[in-house]
């Protein structure tokens, strides 16, 4: 039976355990997308998971919705990512690069232009600016000519994540991120090639994995989609067949895993009615599979010794517990996570949270 503490071949990437640190966005970074000093320390304090999966990248300016957050189109980028693959790789760690693009969840006062995205729509939520928050404007919908241009600044991206020394990359196709807005029916109304039928619809995703598989090697690159109901406004009429599709397109590609966002009491995306899709997915994807899921460490382990899930990745408990892997093989108690710092700027909230052997209280 397997468990969170043995080791696991993730394509040509071996973790030690089974423990992988899901993508938090958290804002360290500079406004011209630049990772900052405090990152460094930030994501070496976490290498003793069995992987880390870097924060949303931004894959070019168009795609950087998000402010404070980081880029890989640029040297400056790359050498500041340097400093922090170096810092985890130095402590033991192995940490890969999540690679997105924003699409319409962007922002004209952040990207500079109009967002775009599958088709002309709207997200029902604010966008974040360097104001506050703001009504989501129209998107445009991306000209069937700029797609080729998506798809090389996707494996441009990928290339430049292993100059700066990351183990692999993350290809971002879930929480209503721009590939999401292409698989999900409510937001692609197309009538093209990329739109209607699912086969159209998870096109660009074909052609984006294909591209980076291309340009690194598919046994290091890997994809993040997230298979339930409405996020960030993104849903699907008719879950199950799509995303059994996709996993088998990804399957087909051989792509080092797959990782799956699903929903759960208390997640950070709400609850759904949609049923929970990795038990459909599983049969289709022959690789790892990586389930996210608001996961304790019980659920957790019942998920692998059902043969359900070949690692669990943890978000908000890495925020609070950058020795989480110790905490939950000893079962010791978890720091609380404080969520008014999670997207702050500061050093409060993201490196003053206590290890078990640090803490000067109990926790």
């Amino acid at each position: 039976m397997s468990t969170l503490f043995e080791p696991l071949a993730l394509g040509a990437i071996t973790v030690p355990n089974r423990v992988i640190m899901a993508p938090l966005t958290r804002s360290r970074s500079t406004r011209e997308n630049v990772p900052t000093a405090m990152m460094v320390d930030y994501y070496a304090m976490r290498a003793s998971a069995g992987l880390i999966t870097s924060e949303a990248i931004a894959i070019s300016p168009q795609g950087a919705g998000f402010t404070y957050t980081p880029g890989l189109w640029r040297n400056d980028q790359i050498e500041a990512w340097r400093s922090i693959t170096q810092a985890v790789n130095a402590r033991g760690g192995r940490i890969i690069a999540q690679l997105a693009h924003n699409g319409r969840a962007g922002h004209s006062e952040v990207i500079g232009q109009q967002p775009v995205s599958a088709s002309a729509t709207v997200a029902p939520v604010d966008a974040w600016t360097f104001d506050g928050p703001k009504p989501s404007q129209c998107s445009r919908p991306l000209d069937i000519s700029e797609i080729p241009g998506l798809v090389a600044d996707f494996a441009a991206a990928a290339r430049n994540a292993i100059q700066a020394g990351f183990d692999g990359v993350q290809l971002h196709a879930a929480n209503g991120m721009l590939l999401d807005q292409f698989l999900r029916d409510n937001c692609n109304l197309r009538t093209d090639d990329y739109g209607g039928s699912i086969d159209n619809r998870i096109r660009l995703l074909g052609e984006v994995t294909r591209a980076v598989a291309g340009a690194i090697g598919a046994d290091i690159t890997s994809v993040r989609l997230s298979p339930n109901g409405e996020t960030w406004g993104v849903d699907d009429s008719n879950p199950t067949p799509l995303f059994v599709a996709a996993a088998k397109m990804l399957d087909e590609i051989g792509i080092a895993y797959l990782e799956l966002r699903e929903t759960g009491a208390g997640g950070a995306f709400g609850e759904t009615d949609v049923p929970r899709q990795s038990p459909m997915i599983r049969p289709h994807f022959k690789g790892p599979l990586v389930l996210n899921n608001n996961y304790n460490l019980e659920r957790a382990q019942a998920d692998l010794a059902s043969g359900l899930a070949d690692a669990i990745s943890f978000g908000r408990p890495f925020i609070a517990n950058p020795d989480l892997v110790h905490r939950l093989r000893h079962r010791a108690p978890l720091n609380a996570p404080r969520p008014e710092h999670f997207y702050t700027q500061g050093e409060e909230g993201y490196l003053d949270y206590p290890t078990l052997a640090n803490a000067k209280a109990p926790v």
